[in-house]
């Protein structure tokens, strides 16, 4: 029987991740079965039980549920713990096996696809849900000087800064204290807002032409905060597609035991333009 695998969030219609699979599967020679599974909050726990209960062995986690995953694995991975939430479920006999591949997928991307060094770089993190979660610990391994973590919702903002644990680094504010911070060496927005719209209401002193500014979504959920980057001047502005792509593909190695060439998924994808939806 071929092993089955899903991506479950809310929505997921627009999701890449079948094609990336998909190709991942053909170009290792391993055959696979992967879903969406499209189920609101309030049903997620009883969906997970059911795949399982179905045989599947492997689940990746999108909005809204990355934070909620963690409470139904039996064993984590130190980098799940770290950042408390969970992107990719693995069963084993025990039950499931949580990990998060969203910061590995960012940092690889940059720092191997586009060959930029994040050392020494002042960062601004503009959200404090499941992705902001899910990269900033990767972020500070990376090298990076500090981190400065803006939320809507600043106690959200603080707990983050909390489960990291490095107070000399990383650091919370307002969000009406955006034009009091001055410049970033990289801003990394990993919020919903602009989504839907071509405007995003940033004060342009927060970069410079230097300023690496980098959103975790792509295709149309990542247009305003490029275009307001682009706007300012960035020369280096990146959207989510890499960070998907190497994220999916360390999700595969877990399951599989093979990392498979992303390069050629990436370009594929990447060819595709405006076709890109969504984030996940």
């Amino acid at each position: 029987m071929t092993a089955r695998y899903a991506l479950i969030g809310h929505p997921v219609a627009h999701s890449l991740s079948p094609r990336i699979h998909a190709a991942f599967g053909e170009q290792c020679g391993i055959p696979l079965r992967y879903e969406l599974i499209d189920v609101p909050p309030e049903g997620f726990a009883a969906a997970v039980a059911a795949f399982e209960r179905e045989g599947g062995e492997g689940l990746n986690i999108t909005l809204p549920h990355k934070a909620a995953a963690r409470a139904l694995c039996a064993t984590l991975s130190a980098r799940a713990r770290r950042c408390g939430a969970v992107n990719t479920l693995i069963r084993g006999a025990g039950g499931w096996h949580g990990d998060n591949t969203d910061g590995t997928g960012l940092v690889h991307d940059l720092t191997e696809r586009h060959r930029l060094d994040l050392r020494a770089r002042k960062v601004l993190l503009l959200g404090a849900g499941g992705a902001a979660h899910g990269v900033a610990p990767a972020l500070l391994d990376a090298g990076i000087d500090s981190l400065w973590i803006v939320n809507r919702t600043p106690e959200r903002a603080d707990a983050l800064s909390d489960r990291l644990g490095e107070p000399g680094r990383v650091h919370t504010r307002y969000w009406k204290d955006l034009p009091e911070l001055g410049v970033f060496d990289m801003v990394v927005n990993a919020t919903s807002a602009g989504r839907g719209s071509d405007r995003m209401d940033l004060p342009s002193s927060l970069v410079s032409a230097r300023t690496l500014a980098v959103d975790l979504s792509y295709g149309e959920a990542a247009i305003a905060f490029l275009s307001w980057a682009r706007a300012q001047g960035c020369e280096t502005v990146l959207d989510g597609l890499g960070m998907l792509v190497e994220q999916a593909a360390e999700a595969f190695r877990l399951w599989h035991g093979q990392r498979p060439d992303t390069d050629p998924v990436y370009a594929e994808l990447r060819a595709r333009g405006p076709a890109l939806h969504s984030a996940e």
